[in-house]
């Protein structure tokens, strides 16, 4: 159970590291075994999320970790923004949080001026989804060390939840696993920490709701796993003005990296706050080029292929009237 093996690991996890870090068993089963754990309590839960758990990347970790990534936003913990799981193994603690990447912004700003932002950033997120972090605690966690990473993690804690091992209410932990996701999903919806202002610019709209799912509908068209399946499903040419990148540019390298933008299409007004699916591949998207993606987005129904091929003077082939 995933209570369990949070609790072994922060009950072993000082003498673990005396151990050698490369082939341990330690180490494998929190990679592995945990992870596992983790990922069973999604199975009836709406959510789209990827796990990882960590002791460290060739060498032993200060704090031990496990992570729930949506892949719209990151799928590594150095970057976005996360729920995750951080063990004090000096006090045998595990602190339940909605946190941040630390790397990325130690590289921007500087470790002492980094954690600065971090700490700005966390309260911007208890204020976007306050709604939920009233179900939990916004006090400061301690993880028991003075590391870069460790110090990081505490200034970018938004709100959560601490546990001491050994001394678990089940119902309490899965719950406020359940609620906290459900507060992730909700900060993701609501911009995440992209600031108001940028958003009404980006989105060219005061309206609150409406540039909430702009920027969610943008978002979704720019994660590298959405981009990674829709282009794998084909065929890679723009279904607005029929670019191929193969014939037109001479392009050769993999289509991942093709020049060609994917297109949420789904209309803005259809998504709503903690719907279960945000989006369907490929139902829900068009291949189109950076010039048609931009004219679409200009269009007051941004998924009518029909409206935006009929504004095109020239098209790169003449496509069947139907055509995908």
């Amino acid at each position: 159970m995933l209570i369990e093996g949070l609790e072994r690991v922060a009950n072993e996890f000082v003498y673990r590291r005396a151990e050698k870090f490369a082939q341990n068993e330690f180490g494998n089963f929190v990679r592995l075994d945990l992870a596992i754990e983790a990922r069973k309590r999604l199975i009836f839960l709406p959510h789209d999320l990827k796990v990882k758990s960590s002791v460290g990347a060739g060498k032993w970790a200060a704090v031990p970790w496990l992570a729930f990534f949506d892949p719209i936003i990151t799928e590594t913990a150095t970057k976005g923004f996360y729920v995750v799981y951080l063990i004090n193994a000096q006090t045998q603690e595990i602190s339940l949080s909605l946190n941040q990447g630390t790397t990325e912004v130690y590289r921007e700003f500087g470790e002492t001026n980094g954690r600065e932002v971090l700490k700005r950033r966390a309260a911007d997120m208890r204020q976007r989804v306050h709604d939920y972090c009233k179900n939990f605690s916004s006090n400061p966690i301690e993880l028991g060390s003075q590391e870069s990473l460790p110090k990081g993690y505490e200034a970018g804690h938004a709100f959560g939840r601490t546990y001491l091992s050994g001394a678990i209410n089940p119902d309490q932990f899965y719950n406020d696993l359940e609620k906290m996701l459900f507060a992730y999903e909700a900060l993701i919806d609501r911009g995440g920490i992209i600031p108001s202002d940028v958003m009404n610019e980006e989105a060219q709209s005061s309206d609150i709701t409406e540039t909430r799912k702009y920027v969610l509908s943008r978002r979704i068209e720019r994660s590298s796993k959405v981009r990674r399946e829709v282009l794998s499903k084909g065929p890679i040419r723009c279904q607005g003005c029929g670019l191929d990148p193969i014939i037109h540019l001479n392009y050769q390298g993999r289509p991942q990296n093709s020049p060609l933008d994917i297109h949420h299409s789904k209309p803005i007004g259809q998504l709503r706050e903690g719907e279960t699916r945000r989006y369907k591949v490929p139902d829900d998207f068009m291949i189109l080029c950076p010039t048609c993606h931009r004219l679409i987005h200009k269009q007051k129904n941004s998924s009518d292929l029909q409206a935006l091929r009929s504004q095109i003077k020239f098209k790169h082939t003449i496509l069947p009237e139907n055509s995908p």
